[in-house]
């Protein structure tokens, strides 16, 4: 097959991007962080009505484009490049990473100490909301974010035969001409640094949490060098995986994260209060059913709590900026499938993940926290979530065990989801990506190193926290995308199976059963 070239404008500028503001970044970062901190505030507070429409709004567009006709189209030709259980896995893993391990255990617990609709804290309403509203922020809202752009990208690349993994292609039905100029390397290289913000933002949650695990499971005190060489085993793993490629790396890793993760789950379930993590997570996700669109549209604008604004607003921000990457990487190893297949796939997967998670382990921390067994809420407030994390894996029976187990896990779920970002920033770099083809393997090896050289930098330096605002806030012009992307499916799928469509197009259509 063709060597994959690199896009040698795209590399260099986006590594050079990435130096300088990284640098700036934290050389400036006690200025620069109340400044990007109020950015931040104000994007949630007074784009929260916006955000919401989206999310809504491309959960109810991905439903019409899957059971329309339009739900045919096949991407590509031939037989599903990947089983359905590889393919699921491999967009799970890509999309949660440890984050969904972290918040499944924290998060109710955040919620049933600053509840939402003026609830009293610690309250018994307070309490049937807490692992409620982590069903809905790790729902099929968010995995409608994600969702979308991988639809838009997917139909640019099998259907439209645009050969580039690249945001701006999937603006060309918009954009045109201006999608290959000046005005896409820009956009490619934004999509870049959200991406490298994002994985900071995993790396900054799953690090310490890992650290901390390790420190109880060996005696240590947890420390910068402790991250470090978790980061760098990290780094080890997710790159031989990006090295050996799709097939052979990031499709077994993904495939074993999964068995270990649902082992672990199952493990939570049967030895902990299983009748309570079951009742209450029956009564949790009823409520959210109920209460779906409520929760959707909460702004507060009475009360100003802020609560839907630091939470519900925050994640649909956080997880647009971050859609992008799984847009690009989805749409790689989707061919084969039909749009109502990625569609609902994408939805279902996700989502029964992450309500898995929280189910077990929200329902265990909070069963915890209920029965006075261990006082989480304090310790959580005290010496933060991962002494939290360490707290609840330590009160399971054979803790011994599974401490040490749950290393391992968040070990790999990290490596998953940096194996794909490597894969996917090399796919942005490159000219030309056809079907089937893999970016060049040094050229992911730059990717890898470079992602942890400047992840260890950051460990070392301070201003972790500042990068991750930083790229969150370019959800702004990726809400903007969203809208362009919108168009531009829409224009796509009238040119090329609309009343105005050429015969040849028009037979396919017929071949797809359209």
């Amino acid at each position: 097959m063709k060597q994959a070239k690199v896009d040698q404008f795209i590399f260099w500028a986006a590594i050079a991007v990435i130096l300088a503001a990284t640098v700036l970044l934290v050389a400036f970062r006690d200025t620069a962080e109340p400044y990007l901190d109020q950015i931040m505030s104000g994007i949630t507070h007074r784009m929260d009505w916006a955000f919401q429409f989206l999310t809504i709004g491309l959960f109810i567009l991905l439903i019409w484009l899957a059971f329309s006709r339009y739900g045919n189209i096949r991407l590509g030709e031939g037989k599903p490049e990947f089983s359905t259980f590889s393919w699921g896995t491999m967009l799970f893993t890509a999309g949660m990473g440890t984050s969904i391990m972290y918040w499944s255990m924290v998060e109710p617990l955040f919620y049933f100490t600053g509840p939402p609709f003026g609830v009293e804290p610690g309250s018994q309403a307070a309490a049937e909301w807490a692992v409620t509203y982590g069903l809905f922020h790790w729902g099929i809202s968010a995995w409608s974010l994600y969702a979308f752009p991988t639809v838009v990208i997917a139909y640019m690349y099998f259907i439209r035969k645009r050969p580039t993994l690249k945001l701006s292609a999937a603006l060309s039905g918009v954009l045109g001409k201006y999608s290959e100029g000046w005005i896409g390397k820009v956009i490619d290289i934004l999509v870049i640094w959200s991406l490298v913000g994002g994985l900071g933002t995993s790396l900054g949650l799953g690090v310490p949490m890992v650290s901390a695990v390790v420190a109880k499971v060996f005696g240590f005190t947890p420390s910068l060098m402790m991250d470090a060489i978790i980061v760098i085993l990290i780094t080890v793993i997710y790159s031989s995986s990006a090295y050996l490629g799709l097939h052979k790396g990031i499709r077994k890793l993904s495939d074993l994260n999964i068995y270990l993760a649902l082992a672990l789950a199952i493990f939570v379930l049967i030895a902990g209060p299983t009748m309570f993590i079951l009742t209450y997570f029956s009564n949790s996700f009823g409520m959210m059913l109920q209460n779906f669109l409520m929760m959707s549209f909460y702004t507060d604008p009475i009360g100003k709590s802020g609560f839907p604004q630091d939470w519900t607003v925050f994640y649909w921000a956080w997880f647009a900026a971050t859609a992008p990457f799984m847009g690009l990487f989805v749409a790689r190893i989707s061919r084969g499938r039909t749009l109502r297949q990625l569609i609902m796939h994408m939805l279902l997967w996700g989502s029964i993940g992450g309500w898995i998670y929280f189910m077990v382990f929200g329902g265990y921390s909070m069963n915890l926290e209920l029965e006075g067994i261990l006082p989480l809420t304090d310790i959580l407030n005290d010496q933060g979530g991962p002494a939290a994390v360490v707290a609840i894996l330590d009160s399971l029976p054979l803790s011994a065990i599974v401490l040490p187990f749950f290393i391992i896990l968040a070990v790999i779920f990290l490596s998953t989801s940096m194996d794909s970002a490597t894969y996917v920033l090399a796919a942005i770099a490159t000219k030309e990506l056809s079907a089937g083809q893999d970016p060049a393997r040094w050229h992911r090896m730059v990717w890898g190193t470079m992602l942890a050289v400047l992840t260890l930098g950051l460990l070392f330096v301070g201003g972790l926290r500042v990068v991750q605002t930083s790229a969150v806030i370019v959800s702004i012009p990726i809400y903007l995308f969203y809208l362009l992307m919108i168009v531009s499916l829409l224009r796509w799928l009238k040119q090329d199976y609309g009343p105005g469509a050429k015969k040849i197009k028009i037979k396919e259509a017929r071949k797809d059963g359209i």
